[in-house]
């Protein structure tokens, strides 16, 4: 009896050894995966194993099967970018779809009232990412696309959802080393919270130049039944504060818009 036991923990650990490699490659895989940021689109095998950690070897590896399966794929340098599929999933997300499917139809109406880039972003972290982006033709705005991602103490986007999120959730950011994206990047957390104090009186958040110089963005969070960001939605131009804050009652309504076509009807009574 004794030597079935000893044989079937023998099995057992054998199983566990092969299952820790395999976990250990999912680890690594996606530890490549989050070494793209939205400043740093392509990557070499080089520049994905000094960020990560991971050999060049293990990596070299690695981005092959990622590229297999869609998650990656090789630029005409040699590098590598984040695949399509990963973007197909993450529009699978309930609360990313319902959001986006939502606000496409009030973007563009922002857009054709305002001429200028529409964002609409939720929050992921530290960071926010950006579900929508509807391009103005008179204004490249590179530091924001689809799928791409930003600190959020340094957009309009993020500040607006900050704003309105729980205390926890702005103490987890705040609390961070935020880091400036220009040299007029709010990074003193005392600052940003008096920032954000002002957010929710106005229920507008700018950023000028914060997240890009020459450039602003006004944004207002969209809510939820409780008062709660679930996203934001922003308009991107070139000009100065006292310019951009005339886009604002423009941004907040379509922002209420968006927030009243999230919220479930209320059945009627018979």
């Amino acid at each position: 009896m004794s030597e079935l036991v000893g044989h079937a923990r023998a099995g057992e650990d054998t199983q566990a050894a092969a299952v820790e490699p395999a976990a250990s490659a999912v680890r690594k895989a996606l530890e490549l995966l989050d070494a793209f940021k939205a400043n740093t689109p392509e990557l070499s095998i080089r520049e994905l194993s000094r960020r990560t950690g991971i050999a060049r070897s293990t990596a070299h590896r690695l981005t092959g099967d990622l590229v297999e399966w869609g998650a990656l794929e090789r630029t005409p340098s040699g590098g590598f970018r984040l695949g399509v599929k990963l973007f197909e999933l993450g529009m699978r997300a309930p609360t990313s779809v319902t959001l986006r499917e939502a606000a496409i139809p009030y973007a563009h109406h922002l857009h054709e009232v305002t001429r200028l880039t529409v964002n609409v972003a939720v929050r992921d972290g530290s960071e926010i990412l950006y579900l929508e982006k509807i391009t103005s033709r008179s204004l490249r705005v590179p530091h924001s696309r689809l799928g791409g991602r930003l600190a959020a103490h340094a957009t309009a986007l993020g500040k607006a959802i900050l704003a309105f999120s729980p205390p926890d959730v702005a103490d987890s950011v705040l609390n961070r080393d935020l880091h400036a994206l220009t040299q007029k990047t709010l990074t003193d957390p005392a600052v940003l919270r008096s920032e954000l104090t002002r957010v929710r009186e106005r229920r507008v958040a700018y950023d000028v130049e914060e997240s890009q110089l020459g450039l602003f963005c006004v944004a207002a969070p969209i809510l939820n039944a409780a008062n709660t960001a679930i996203g934001a939605i922003s308009v991107t131009g070139a000009t100065a504060l006292d310019e951009a804050q005339r886009f604002a009652p423009a941004v907040q309504t379509t922002a209420m818009a968006v927030s009243g076509a999230l919220r479930p009807r209320s059945r009627s009574r018979r």
